[in-house]
């Protein structure tokens, strides 16, 4: 998949905040035919970082939510500031 189509745009809540910043996790909403792999692949093209972990969750409204944890050695603040949502 392109990972244009993949990611869909980033979430920034209270608690996506505090992930942001005490876990190193980005939010993002994806595509529902996305898979996991599909995820770290585009995280790592479009945002130019390592990925160490990504889980995923249909929401109750039927869109799909991934949490990415990225690797030590990339900030996700650094993301988050480079995508304008912090």
């Amino acid at each position: 998949m392109d990972p244009y189509d993949v990611v869909l745009y980033p979430l920034m809540t209270e608690v996506a905040s505090r992930m942001l910043e005490t876990e190193n996790k980005l939010v993002l909403m994806v595509s529902l035919k996305a898979t996991k792999a599909d995820v770290r692949k585009a995280v790592e093209e479009l945002y130019e970082v390592g990925v160490d972990k990504v889980n995923v969750v249909i929401t109750p409204r039927g869109e799909k939510k991934a949490f990415v944890k990225l690797h030590p050695d990339y900030k996700a603040v650094d993301v988050a500031i480079k995508l304008g949502i912090l």
